[in-house]
């Protein structure tokens, strides 16, 4: 077994450097240390046939309980999160529908007019829209459309887009720890723990929503001069694109619309309709796939497959550390230093989250910190849901302090250089780890409050 834990621990590690240094692309990367832990770890080292069927987990997906949980949240399982998978998988052709249906621009472009185009409240009001629209849908894609309709409104208003782009990346990623659907590492917590959507609104939403107050007042207090328009110019609202230039086609947009609102209320009542995120996820991309007509070959050629092939590769490598019991391990190591105490594990792993989050990918992080944290409850005796709150706090939030700590600051930050306004890691880092220190503080504190 020395030689299985040596082998696992020495794939997980390669796989982090390799996707830190970036120079393969990650989905590559996870597969190819994903086939090395199957084959090498439980094949030849290990000789156990039902540790690779365990990580494989297929057999999971035709049980009747993987669609519908008669009332009760996902069995949790070990090995490859295929609710995960297929749940992300089926929002991506969702949000493909409403792109092209105009949804996201006709939203920025309604919301700018209603402002009256005025620079300080829309800075506000796109930092709400970002938290808003993060919470449901992917963060990256949140950020692709609100980062191009805000460099094309600096534009015509004439103002610097850089400070609104940073605020939206950031209340992206704060709006995406509110609920279970909003970010990757929650729907890893949410789908391998058993928690529902509204376990998260009541939990992490809550703690987030006040955050979001703090990151408001901080980003208009550092911003504020940097916002106002060249010269006082006075804006021209009738020079303004008006919403309803953004619409594509109206009958894709009203329906693109209607069916954003049925996953939003089937994710809330998922809990008592018994229909698991899997099931929905499924549901939502064949309605949409087959309202699309022609237009659905097109939609699924555009679904980032190399993402999803990303979380397969993760979830085994993962699956490595657990069949060996390296996580284990971590897990009595916590334990041992905080000796039981649930503020010193909720600190340890909210901040060690956090840190990690902001240098690495906060995916691979979460997904080999969830069997830690429900070994460490067990072994220590203390409330799986406390350390589950700190551990999505940590890693949604911790991802926003430098521009590699999450996808969507990868994609903000790209945007806004392929329009001129390059944005380094000095200007980053000056405006978003301050902020990131405060709402991981707020958070830690809250969960002491409420929980410990």
């Amino acid at each position: 077994m020395a030689a299985a834990q040596i082998s696992a621990v020495v794939i997980f590690v390669a796989m982090f450097v390799l996707i830190v240094l970036d120079k393969i692309e990650r989905h590559y990367v996870t597969l190819a240390c994903g086939l090395l832990t199957v084959l090498g770890v439980f094949g030849i080292l290990m000789r156990d046939v039902n540790a690779i069927l365990e990580t494989l987990n297929l057999k999971t997906i035709i049980t009747p309980h993987f669609w519908y949980a008669a009332g009760n949240a996902e069995e949790s399982t070990s090995g490859i999160n295929w609710a995960t998978i297929i749940f992300i998988a089926g929002m991506m052709v969702m949000v493909e529908g409403m792109a092209k249906a105009g949804f996201f621009r006709w939203l920025c472009m309604l919301l700018a007019k209603i402002v009256k185009y005025k620079p300080i409240p829309l800075f506000v009001a796109f930092m709400i829209m970002s938290f808003i629209l993060a919470m449901f849908i992917d963060s990256i894609t949140v950020i692709l459309f609100l980062a191009a309709v805000t460099i094309e409104l600096a534009k015509l208003m004439k103002f610097n887009p850089v400070p609104m782009i940073l605020s939206e990346i950031f209340c992206a990623n704060l709006g995406g720890s509110a609920t279970m659907c909003g970010d990757p590492p929650n729907i890893i917590i949410g789908t391998s723990l058993s928690y529902s959507f509204i376990d998260f609104v009541t939990n992490t939403g809550f703690i987030a929503l006040i955050c979001l107050a703090f990151t408001v007042i901080y980003f208009l207090l550092i911003f504020r001069k940097e916002l106002a328009t060249k010269d006082g110019a006075a804006i021209d609202v009738a020079s303004m694109p008006t919403p309803k230039d953004a619409i594509t086609n109206k009958g894709e947009f009203a329906i693109s619309s209607v069916i954003f609102a049925c996953a939003v209320i089937l994710l809330v009542t998922h809990a008592q309709t018994g229909l698991t995120v899997a099931f929905i996820g499924a549901v939502i991309a064949l309605v949409t796939l087959i309202t699309s007509g022609k237009y659905a070959l097109e939609l699924l050629k555009k679904v980032d497959y190399k993402t999803l092939l990303f979380f397969v590769g993760l979830f085994m490598v993962v699956g490595g550390l657990e069949q060996t019991g390296i996580l284990e391990l971590i897990a009595g190591f916590i334990g041992n230093i905080s000796k039981g105490n649930l503020k010193l594990m909720v600190a340890i792993i909210i901040w060690v989250s956090a840190v990690a989050s902001a240098l690495v990918d906060n995916i691979p992080f979460s997904a080999t910190m969830v069997p830690v944290i429900k070994s460490l409850a067990v072994s220590q005796g203390v409330d799986l849901q406390t350390l589950a709150w700190a551990l999505s706090m940590g890693t949604d939030i911790g991802g926003s302090a430098t521009p590699i700590g999450a996808s969507a600051n990868v994609v903000g930050t790209s945007v806004a250089a392929k329009n001129g306004y390059v944005i380094g890691w000095g200007k980053y880092c000056k405006a978003a780890i301050p902020a990131t220190f405060l709402v991981i503080l707020i958070s830690m504190l809250f969960i002491f409050a409420r929980y410990c």
